[in-house]
């Protein structure tokens, strides 16, 4: 299998509802991702994310919605090359 690597941009009331801790644990869940998810200045919330298609797929599927309080109204992605440089996902603060 491949390991693919992408970044997000995520738009609409995205922070405070307990995105990143989520996005976080649901990385945890699927299990064998790297990478990370932060809260920007703007409001918007960024996730850089790396790991097998398929198991990438599944955390970008979680963050079209994300939990329960937040509404995404936008994301942002494009595809990057994997670096391998990530150890672990991480909610940034």
């Amino acid at each position: 299998m491949s390991v693919i690597r992408q970044h997000l941009w995520i738009s609409g009331r995205v922070q405070g509802v307990f995105f990143r801790q989520s996005t976080a644990k649901q990385a945890d869940n699927i299990g064998n991702l790297t990478g990370w998810v932060r809260n920007l200045a703007d409001g918007r919330v960024e996730v850089l994310v790396e790991g097998e298609a398929d198991a990438v797929q599944q955390l970008l599927d979680f963050c079209q919605h994300g939990p329960a309080d937040a509404r995404v109204d936008q994301i942002e992605q494009i595809s990057e090359e994997s670096l391998g440089d990530l150890s672990s996902f991480k909610a940034a603060f």
